[in-house]
């Protein structure tokens, strides 16, 4: 299979784009171009308390990869212009970074070389090689450390030896305590010069708590190998996580960088067994393609506690406002390619909310309803609410709970996994039944959603967000299902309420957005009802479809350039029968939202909304685009039945593609393979 697409290597400084992101789905790192300045780091479950709202969100947590150098004593720390970054190349197919820049301090040019890993198969552990030429003959220094500067919160302990053994693992081990004293990170951190090298160390340092430092001589042109392995653990996953990442340093350290990097390797490869690949499409829409698969997957992992925020694992300091909580979006749009593609990442997502299910009961009680109301902003460490402010979504938004229990059943009908289905969806699926009959009010014309809200997010609550409606249906009837088929019968209050649900209507037999619906209101053109056809597969008859899908698509221009939905009109354009209009949407709605370094999805089209900050990669955005090939082109949907009745209409592909194919999806526990041609149904056999 040829190799996925890696973005072109990044030439220069970095100007306005955002640096590199490494993730392994529990530690995310974004590494910048200079080499000698610190980047940021963060670790899934690790939160504090934000300074000025006082909500919990996720910490910025201790950058692993500090170092300094210095020649002939002159430091580079000293002399912050003395870097010229030459280039950055991020190869998609390892989950590597290679980073070189030119270093002048003194009568000295080094050269410097830097390669980084997050590894999968030991997902606490990130590796850094740093290879250094000088031109000439001298005393090279290098300082290796854990950078906490900038970092709100405060160190808890620091420990340079090994407790009770001779032999330090490692060169120490810290506990960094977040802001307000919620969460902690351990990290176990080791240094390696070449053998001779004489190194000592420094506390209290300006740099850092605890430096070390290891000075060696640089003859001619012959390179030296400097290496950085660390260990980060969230106290979520351990009582004590500096012990804890200790334990987990010392296996690395004994696997030894070739090894983690081989294996490292070896998941990758595994992982791209899945890679989606265009048939006949434009090289361009491979590319995004790989970029899409890449980031999704990198950001998520079986040993990942919390549901991965809508940036993954990534931040930046121009950007930070969704605070790292959990929402609806994940659920949405990433859970079903996932469930394919990485089913044990996307079991660690749902396995967030299930543990979250006290929280969102009483979450329920709160609000005065039955059932389980899952947060319209979940904290990553308690799974409460925690929406800053007022937090009109908090209590307006109420699609959020149908999202996360529709996930749970596509999840269950994708792995086949029964165990699974009657654990922790049918629980869920239960619940939020008891939810909507609680949430729903009885009118004459049947039961309605009063005051609140959809994925418009408007200022002003409606009645009956069509979404929601469609969605709440969509819900009941996977909850029956569920109760029928472990021999129980559902209550009968749930059937009457499915079946006095209607999403409201326009005039000219299109679904209307809610009640009292006008084009011309504050977001009138967000397609949400078209987000109920697919990828809920809310059934209407075929000219209700038509008549919806020509109504929204018409009014794209009007919304494209928003986030979330914007990645599904390729496909949406798909169902109504238009290739020209898939391509050109697909394009306008996720393929310029690509931008920058390594080919990062942006929230926002920045060429429509100037003013905004470059945030990403925004996973709503991506999940959408890789739904799409997966199931919107394809006619692909999850189902409870055998894989071969998935295909619900023939494959309609945009524009000059020929195929959609897969070598490998996760089904039922089996491998199984995809061929999707254009006008003809979908095919899934074992691969």
């Amino acid at each position: 299979m040829p190799a996925p697409a890696s973005p072109p290597s990044a030439k220069g400084p970095l100007g306005n784009d955002l640096p590199a992101y490494l993730s392994n789905g529990l530690i995310g790192l974004r590494l910048r171009e200079t080499v000698v300045h610190s980047g940021m780091a963060l670790v899934s479950g690790f939160t504090g308390v934000h300074p000025e709202r006082g909500i919990e969100a996720i910490a910025q947590a201790p950058f692993p990869f500090g170092l300094d150098l210095a020649v002939d004593g002159v430091w580079a720390s000293d002399a912050p212009h003395a870097v010229e970054p030459i280039d950055q190349a991020h190869d998609f197919a390892t989950g590597e970074l290679v980073t070189r820049a030119l270093l002048r301090l003194g009568d000295r040019v080094l050269s410097l070389r830097v390669s980084a890993f997050c590894s999968r198969s030991q997902p606490t552990i990130v590796v850094q090689e740093l290879v250094v030429e000088a031109d000439g003959p001298c005393r090279l220094e290098w300082r290796s450390f854990v950078d906490v500067r900038g970092l709100r919160g405060r160190l808890a302990d620091l420990r340079l030896d090994t407790p009770g053994e001779a032999k330090t693992v490692g060169d120490g081990a810290l506990c960094w305590e977040g802001g307000g004293g919620s969460g902690r990170c351990g990290v176990a951190f080791a240094s390696f010069a070449p053998e001779g090298s004489e190194r000592s160390l420094a506390l209290s340092h300006p740099l850092a708590p605890a430096v070390v430092s290891h000075a060696m001589p640089l003859v001619g042109e012959k390179p030296v190998r400097l290496l950085q392995i660390v260990s980060l653990v969230p106290g979520v996953l351990h009582q004590q996580p500096d012990y804890e990442a200790v334990r987990l340093l010392a296996r690395a350290l004994e696997t030894g960088f070739d090894r983690l990097r081989q294996d490292n390797r070896a998941c990758w490869k595994d992982l791209w067994l899945g890679r989606i690949r265009l048939v006949g499409a434009e090289p361009r829409w491979q590319a995004l393609a790989d970029a899409a698969f890449y980031y999704l997957n990198a950001s998520v992992h079986g040993a990942s506690p919390c549901s991965t925020s809508i940036f993954g694992l990534a931040s930046w300091h121009d950007y930070h406002y969704y605070y790292g909580h959990v929402m609806w979006d994940i659920d949405a749009f990433a859970i079903e390619p996932l469930s394919l593609l990485q089913p044990q990442a996307a079991r660690a997502l749902l396995d967030f909310r299930s543990r979250g299910l006290v929280a969102a009961r009483n979450n329920a009680k709160l609000m005065g309803r039955e059932g389980l109301q899952f947060p319209w902003e979940a904290a990553p460490l308690t799974y409460e609410e925690a929406a800053p402010g007022g937090g009109t979504g908090a209590w307006r938004e109420d699609h959020v709970t149908l999202h996360v229990a529709r996930a749970f059943a596509q999840y269950a009908a994708a792995t086949a996994d029964a165990r699974f289905a009657d654990e922790d969806a049918w629980p869920v699926l239960a619940g939020v039944a008891d939810w909507i009959v609680s949430r729903v009010t009885l009118r004459d014309e049947g039961y309605a959603f009063l005051h609140h809200g959809g994925p418009a997010e408007r200022a002003e609550a409606v009645d009956n967000d069509a979404l929601t409606i469609m969605a709440a249906k969509v819900v009941l009837g996977q909850a029956q299902a569920a109760a029928a088929a472990r021999g129980l019968r559902p209550p009968e209050i749930w059937g009457r309420v499915a079946e006095g649900l209607a999403p409201p209507m326009r005039s000219d037999g299109a679904i209307a957005a809610h009640d009292g619906f006008v084009v011309t209101e504050e977001k009138g053109a967000t397609p949400s009802p078209l987000l109920g056809l697919y990828p809920y597969g809310y059934r209407v008859d075929p000219d209700t479809e038509r008549k919806t899908l020509a109504f929204y698509l018409g009014r794209w221009e009007d919304y494209v350039g928003s986030p979330m939905l914007s990645a599904l009109y390729g496909a949406w354009a798909a169902m109504a029968g238009d290739r020209r209009l898939a391509l050109r949407l697909l394009d306008e709605g996720y393929g310029r939202y690509v931008v920058g370094r390594f080919q990062q999805t942006l929230e926002y089209r920045l060429d429509r909304m100037p003013d905004g900050a470059p945030a990403g990669p925004f996973f709503a955005n991506i999940a959408g685009f890789l739904s799409s090939l997966l199931f919107g082109f394809t006619g692909l949907r999850i189902g409870r039945g055998e894989p071969k009745s998935w295909s619900s209409r023939p494959a309609f592909l945009p524009a000059g593609w020929q195929a959609i194919e897969v070598d490998r999806l996760w089904i039922g526990g089996r491998a199984m393979r995809l061929r999707a041609r254009h006008g003809e149904p979908a095919i899934l056999d074992d691969a």
